[in-house]
């Protein structure tokens, strides 16, 4: 259910893993190799360990965190389990801003690696 997470705004400062997401906002969601809950354990570990990044909520399938720039910009992570669909999907967006220079997409993919590795 990546309907969950929200949708990206029209602007190019989102990447998501929802199936509507504009070509220029979609990226692929997290493979899941193994059990499902304890991969979203060791993606909410990745998280925690990522510099000026703050988890505000958490559940057994749903995180958001809100991830600071070096000069103090908010963005906010949002990741969804979906074992059904073996995957864990994705959203990272700048709050301000019309384009975050690859941020999101270099953050989404710096967790991707993490995950693959662990």
């Amino acid at each position: 259910m990546a309907e969950r997470l929200k949708p990206c705004p029209f602007w190019p400062n989102c990447v998501s893993s929802r199936a509507d997401a504009r070509p220029r906002h979609r990226i692929e969601p997290f493979a899941i190799s193994g059990d499902p809950a304890a991969a979203f354990s060791r993606l909410k570990t990745l998280v925690e360990e990522t510099p000026r990044t703050e988890i505000v909520s958490a559940t057994d399938d749903y995180l958001h965190a809100v991830c600071r720039t070096p000069l103090g910009f908010a963005d906010d992570l949002e990741c969804h389990l979906s074992p059904e669909e073996g995957v864990i999907h994705v959203r990272s967006a700048s709050r301000f801003g019309i384009g975050d220079k690859g941020v999101n997409r270099e953050r989404v993919e710096t967790l991707r690696r993490g995950l693959q590795s662990a």
